[in-house]
């Protein structure tokens, strides 16, 4: 983002809200799916142009941005009216690009995918990131990749970017295996761009062993509709033909449900009622479901054409698995501090490859506001005790910055440090919560 569009101080006091929050709140489009969009609309960009409408501006969209752009992409970002126009190219390549050095800065969307998408063609590509980048695993994917018949390698051995890849494009129809337990972004990645393989070749690719953040892949077969003809899911088996339709020439953005969260989650906080317009039941987010982990607590949802609005009760904790839902982790710990009796978060040992190790860093922040956490590989559980604001770190990581946030519109004291994190998802979120004193 530049500095001209947003500033941010080292530390921002949150001051609490003087009464709980009657609002209608619209947030930005989704990041997840701005991304899948951008690579899909990339990769027909041989054929037709397209536009994405309601698109996020992010620091991850517009690291994504900058390297289909490095590839020879024609991508044009108009952000007054949050619209990316991917311009048709005449190159003979699917990738124009014969070679490039990618930066993704630490977006694990970006550099995912975009190892994906670049194996597809003939080239060398590196791609790297921020120091925590080269903390983050990658090598379930560079292993599904040689099967396909690509050099792919970790640069420094370790399993970690930065990453080169190589080769002549992927064997033709293929079946392959892909682990799924560290993050489904591997799985979404090879689903994205398999249609563009081979013509009519199919690959076929197994899950190993558990799968997390299911709805992730949902989302991602969702969107290959507009753009592949035959593509499915049968128990641990997911295939997708290179039989594609004629590309669309538009797509339109759904808001961002984990952005949502938060909102949500400050009605539940403060006793108050907020809206979140442009998000239903129909989503193809999974993180919907958190206001359903919200009605458990005591909350009362509200759908209507309009959006969905959640009305703050009083909270009792809850024991749930999040694996699914995992984004909303940090935001469901704000609001468990603030419940009766305590509230267990399990099977999330995945958001630990995160941005930071989320389950440690939250338990670290909530203990310092004076929450009891107990800590597990795979779990946590937080008891509410009374809480003391105080400042609080986000270790550069969006999702602590917005959720401890929250806590802080009940309790006086909370100062976050280093807020400007929020643009890696959110730009705007500072003045979207603001917005609630109106």
């Amino acid at each position: 983002m530049s500095d001209t569009d947003f500033t941010y101080p080292a530390e921002l006091p949150i001051v609490p809200l003087a009464k709980p929050p009657s609002a209608t709140v619209i947030v930005p489009g989704s990041k997840s799916i701005t991304n899948r969009a951008l690579v899909l609309a990339a990769l027909a960009s041989r054929e037709t142009e397209c536009v994405l409408s309601s698109a996020l501006r992010s620091e991850d969209t517009e690291v994504m941005i900058n390297c289909l752009q490095e590839l020879g992409f024609f991508v044009e970002a108009d952000w007054q009216r949050a619209t990316i126009s991917l311009r048709k190219h005449s190159s003979d390549r699917l990738i124009p690009a014969e070679r490039a050095d990618l930066f993704v800065g630490n977006s694990g969307t970006t550099i995912r995918f975009l190892a994906a998408m670049v194996s597809l063609a003939p080239g060398r590509y590196r791609l790297d990131g921020v120091k925590r980048m080269r903390e983050r695993p990658i090598q379930d994917l560079l292993d599904t990749l040689k099967q396909l018949g690509v050099e792919a390698v970790s640069e420094n051995g370790n399993g970690c970017p930065p990453v080169v890849i190589s080769g002549n494009g992927w064997r033709g129809s293929s079946q392959v295996r892909v682990r799924g337990d560290v993050s489904s972004q591997f799985l979404s990645g090879l689903l994205l761009v398999a249609g563009w393989a081979d013509e009519d070749g199919t690959i076929t690719i197994t899950i190993d062993g558990a799968l997390v953040s299911t709805p992730y892949v949902g989302m991602t077969l969702d969107m290959l509709g507009p753009w592949i003809e035959q593509f499915g899911w049968d128990g641990d088996f997911l295939w997708v033909v290179s039989n594609r339709c004629e590309p669309p020439k538009s797509y339109s953005i759904e808001p961002d449900a984990s952005a949502a969260s938060y909102f949500w989650a400050a009605s539940a906080i403060t006793g108050g009622r907020i809206t979140v317009t442009g998000l239903n039941r129909k989503s193809i987010q999974g993180d919907m479901r958190f206001v359903d982990v919200l009605q458990q607590m005591g909350c009362r949802v509200e759908e209507c054409d309009a959006g969905i609005t959640v009305h703050g009760k009083p909270l009792r904790g809850v024991d749930v698995d999040m694996n699914d839902i995992s984004d909303t982790v940090m935001t469901l710990g704000a609001v468990a501090c603030f419940a009766e009796g305590p509230t267990t978060i399990r099977n999330v040992a995945h958001i630990r490859h995160k941005e930071t190790d989320r389950i440690a860093a939250l338990a670290a922040e909530l203990r310092k506001l004076g929450a009891e956490v107990e800590e597990r590989a795979d779990s946590l559980t937080i008891t509410p005790r009374p809480l003391t604001g105080c400042a609080v770190d986000t270790y550069n990581d969006h999702r602590m910055a917005m959720s401890l946030a929250l806590i802080g519109l009940k309790i006086p004291g909370v100062v976050i440090r280093d807020p400007g994190c929020v643009a890696k998802t959110y730009p705007g979120f500072w003045q979207d919560l603001e917005r609630l004193r109106n």
